[in-house]
């Protein structure tokens, strides 16, 4: 079993453990004479669809070019702060939903035993408790298939279940209504002109008497209470109570038991592909997570934590990116706040991107779609942006994006806001997609996304030195000293820029050759490709940021963009370019060595660059790091505050220690710390549509089987040989 388990109950929301089905979250506290359960519905976005792009961006943008490139930089920001920042400069925020409160009656007594857990094997939260000589039992999930949360509570003894739910949310206009005799609704509306949501909550009752009174369920004297939750907005819903009570209604013609086990199937089939072990990690099962983790943060980490916080991403990302779904925002869709951290966007120059790495190599594939859905969402208003201002064909995306596809400037920041790579760097995430699947009729229906995103480019790109380059653009979020001791963050080709474009260039020219497409349109995208800067190495034997080699303000700056080439580019490699591997390196220690890290996201994308640097040591000694100094109680990543990517992208991160491809290549265990001498895992995906199962013993491979899903030809290496293997759809090999 894996599971987070706790003797106590949650005080603060950072100790309350996470549920969902993709579209509703749930926060559970599993306090023993009150039940709080904070609560969050994916499309709830505050506010409406603004077209934001700034009227004057076009107008000014030769003159914003001109003083970058003769190095008025201070002069060109002031300018891009007034004439390509959004009107208005933000976008719209990702709200909680609400809470659901419970408190209960009669439990009077000494209370003993108890123990809260959340289980990653069957994805329902558990609690129970003895008060006085009676036993009382909660479980709690939120089921995708019925598509509503479900809480089971019963009670063992003399004592019967008496309590009062109600449905509340930190706005004062918020109505709750009457449904039923056994139902309550909350209903309101997100903001003038924004969507209208509402959330339902239905008791049934074992013995003893149910009813409403004003705006709560009183339940007197139960034996057993199931109670059904479910939410939504017009997002979805065209008539959302309607949709909400036929949804309540379906999944209460099914007993608990049955909601149970069809919620189960369902998880399982995700969760169950891939299965991670680590010989010794289950001695310290023993030990409730909040001690284990208190016992990293001064210096004691187990082994086991790596293994349950691998296992956590996974849940995670089942839980809160379902086909069907919104992505993963920020948060995932936990999020306490009406007015969030960055509001709980989707931030695209790494955040966003972070939350998928995992996706496709952890055998999650379906998981994914929804951020494809979203890309779609985008193309539209970036063709907009593009057009209004820059004057180009295709589309485009700064860093930020939203339940909309808002593509215009957010915020009024230099080193971030005026980047313009956010859709092309998505857009590798559709390529990624189809290396792992080989699903040719996505391929067709992404293509012509990519090729609108790079065409964007073609237009964008400015000769400068005998190269193309983006102008304006930024490294992101960090700053550079000029020679005069000016600070800047304009700039002219910076190198994540050019990484992507690489990236974004090659894959639309591999996808048209597999497509069949041959047009001027890949002669264009091929010329283009051609004149990019390469990746260079900078004074200090680092690889350059910026297209001068400019010191940074913040040598430990958590943005290292210029290692996308590392990861999650594989245009770095240690075999295939030793100079740059070695410059990445040194990238690498001298951020470490300045306090970089010093972010959950930040120090999960380092633990997956020295994966790919072949460095076990190193990427575990990271990985302490991160549980030790961005770790919450509850396993939520700590930036601070809460956000998701770290969780997401250390899990993928351990998966890329274990096992790396590209779509010619396998390398099996490429990055294994001396900490897993001894373990195994089952059911990773790899480029070319296999799945790979691994065992090894003393730090050495035993055993590897890999099973085509996909016809695939690839060179299989591994410390001490190497092979090559050919298979058609539906075969197997051990090695």
């Amino acid at each position: 079993m894996s599971k987070l388990w706790y003797k106590k109950p949650a005080t603060i929301w950072e100790e309350a453990l996470p549920l969902g089905n993709g579209r509703m979250g749930a926060m559970i506290f599993g306090s023993v004479k009150t039940e709080h359960i904070q609560l969050n519905e994916d499309s709830v976005w505050y506010g409406r669809f603004i077209d934001r792009n700034n009227p004057d961006a076009l107008k000014n943008l030769p003159r914003i070019r001109e003083l970058i490139l003769n190095g008025h930089i201070q002069e060109a920001e002031r300018l891009m702060t007034y004439a390509l920042s959004g009107t208005p400069q933000s976008q719209r925020p990702y709200q909680s939903l609400g809470d659901l409160q419970i408190r209960f009656n009669g439990m009077d007594g000494e209370e003993e035993g108890y123990k809260r857990s959340l289980s990653l094997d069957d994805a329902i939260h558990r609690m129970k408790v003895e008060v006085g000589k009676d036993r009382y039992e909660r479980e709690t999930f939120v089921s995708t298939v019925d598509d509503v949360m479900v809480i089971r509570l019963t009670a063992n003894g003399n004592e019967k279940i008496s309590f009062s739910a109600m449905l509340e949310r930190e706005r004062y206009y918020d109505q709750v209504v009457r449904v039923s005799g056994d139902t309550i609704m909350l209903d309101g509306g997100l903001g003038k002109g924004g969507l209208d949501f509402a959330m339902m909550l239905k008791a049934s009752a074992e013995g003893g008497n149910c009813e409403v009174i004003g705006e709560h369920i009183i339940i007197n004297n139960a034996d057993a209470v199931t109670l059904l939750f479910t939410a939504g907005t017009t997002f979805r819903f065209e008539n959302v109570k309607l949709q909400l009570e036929r949804i309540i209604s379906d999944a209460s013609a099914y007993t608990y038991e049955e909601l149970k086990s069809r919620h189960i199937k369902d998880y399982k089939r995700l969760y169950d592909r891939v299965s991670f072990e680590l010989e010794g990690a289950e001695v310290y099962d023993t030990i409730s997570t909040d001690v284990r983790l208190l016992k990293a943060q001064n210096g004691e980490v187990d082994k086991g934590i790596a293994k349950l916080y691998y296992d956590f991403g996974r849940y995670l990302l089942i839980s809160c990116s379902r086909e069907g779904t919104l992505p993963a925002n920020l948060q995932g869709i936990w999020n306490k706040d009406m007015n969030p951290a960055w509001d709980s966007k989707y931030t695209i120059n790494i955040n966003a991107q972070m939350n998928y790495w995992l996706a496709e190599s952890c055998n999650l594939s379906e998981c994914h779609m929804p951020l494809f859905d979203l890309i779609e969402r985008m193309v539209p208003n970036g063709r907009i942006t593009a057009k209004k201002m820059y004057g180009c064909r295709g589309f485009v995306a700064h860093h930020n994006t939203d339940l909309w596809g808002d593509t215009a400037v957010q915020d009024i920041w230099i080193p971030s806001s005026y980047w313009v790579m956010g859709a092309a760097w998505l857009c590798t995430h559709q390529w990624m997609h189809y290396e792992f699947t080989k699903d040719q009729k996505f391929l067709e229906k992404a293509f012509p996304i990519m090729r609108e995103a790079a065409l964007f480019f073609l237009d964008f790109l400015i000769e400068d030195d005998g190269y193309l380059k983006t102008c304006p653009t930024v490294s992101p979020e960090n700053t550079y000293i000029l020679p005069s001791g000016e600070h800047g963050s304009a700039t002219v080709g910076a190198t994540m820029d050019n990484q992507i474009l690489t990236d974004l260039f090659s894959q639309c020219l591999k996808a048209a050759k597999i497509l069949g497409v041959q047009d001027e349109l890949n002669l264009q995208i091929k010329e283009a490709m051609e004149k990019l800067v390469p990746t260079q190495i900078g004074k200090h034997g680092n690889i350059m940021e910026w297209a001068q080699d400019y010191d940074e303000i913040e040598p430990g700056h958590r943005h290292i963009s210029h290692l996308y080439g590392l990861h999650p580019s594989a245009q770095i490699t240690m075999d295939g370019t030793p100079e740059l591997a070695k410059a990445a390196r040194v990238t690498l220690e001298r951020r470490l060595a300045n306090g970089g890290g010093h972010t959950g996201w930040s120090r999960a994308w380092i633990i997956n660059m020295y994966a790919r640097l072949w460095d076990g040591e190193a990427a575990y000694a990271n990985l302490e790091q991160l549980f030790a100094k961005s770790t919450l109680l509850n396993m939520f990543d700590n930036h601070p505050p809460f956000q998701i990517d770290g969780n997401f992208g250390a899990t993928a991160g351990i998966a890329e220690m274990l096992v790396q491809s590209t779509m010619d290549r396998i390398i099996l265990l490429p990055a294994l710390p001396k900490a897993w001498a001894d373990g195994s895992i089952r059911g990773l995906c790899v480029r070319g549509g296999a799945e790979i199962d691994l065992e090894w013993r003393s730090g050495q491979l035993t055993k590897c089987s890999i099973r085509a899903k996909q016809a695939i030809e690839s060179e299989v290496f591994y410390k001490g040989g190497a092979t090559k293997i050919s298979l058609a759809a539906g075969e197997e090999i051990t090695i």
